[in-house]
């Protein structure tokens, strides 16, 4: 039921093959794209996510934190991205974008900062297949999580079960054994960890061990007893 996704932005970008290859088991990589606009920090942009797609064959979820996504994301689903998502608070024209994403052949989804509130988006969930709520400022990782954002994860769970979408609900930020069991109960299902995975001794296991955590939560939760 839970998705796993490391994110590289914890791991060792002088060697992101290998880092890569050591979340073997994860349900995708999470790419982190920031333009030093958006957010106040630069990382990497498609020569990068063409190189990892070709050194791993776990997909790619890529997070783009950046301006103009109207005119960028359709592109990092060209450099094999298998999801795309662009930032609400960015795009020009959403609806068209996530259908340009959805019709190059990847899963198109949307972000929202902790300050960014869920409602005025209703109307615009059928279009896409994945809604991430950050559950930090987005820009930097290590960041601790923002337990105000859970009564924001349950509201998004609840619209999405209200129009029956079978819509993932990502959130993005801290999110590590401490704090999983609480994102799922809220209505999560989709996970992104960065130090928790990538700073673990062994990251095989802490990929497995949050997905457990996550699972067991979500078998015994509400939203998901009345989905």
């Amino acid at each position: 039921m839970a998705q796993i996704n490391p994110s590289i932005l914890s791991a060792d970008f002088a060697r992101l093959a290998e880092e890569a290859k050591a979340v073997r088991g994860a349900d995708w990589l999470h790419v982190d794209v920031m333009d030093n606009h958006f957010v106040p920090n630069l990382t990497l942009g498609i020569p990068v996510v063409e190189s990892l797609s070709r050194a791993t064959d776990t997909p790619l979820d890529c997070h783009l934190m950046i301006e103009s996504p109207d005119r960028w994301a359709p592109q990092y689903v060209e450099a094999g991205a298998g999801s795309v998502t662009f930032h609400a608070e960015a795009a020009a024209a959403p609806v068209r974008l996530a259908r340009e994403i959805r019709a190059k052949g990847a899963r198109a989804s949307m972000a929202l900062k902790p300050a960014t509130p869920i409602e005025p988006y209703e109307d615009l969930l059928p279009e896409l297949d994945m809604l991430l709520v950050m559950t930090v400022e987005p820009g930097f990782g290590g960041q601790a999580f923002l337990d105000i954002m859970l009564p924001k994860i349950r509201r998004t769970r609840e619209l999405i079960n209200k129009h029956g979408l079978e819509l993932w609900l990502q959130v993005d930020g801290g999110v590590s054994e401490s704090t999983i069991e609480r994102c799922a109960e809220a209505g999560a299902d989709v996970f992104v960890a960065g130090s928790a995975v990538y700073g673990a001794e062994d990251p095989v296991q802490a990929v497995r061990t949050l997905r457990e955590q996550a699972d067991r939560t979500i078998a015994s939760a509400p939203w998901a007893c009345n989905h």
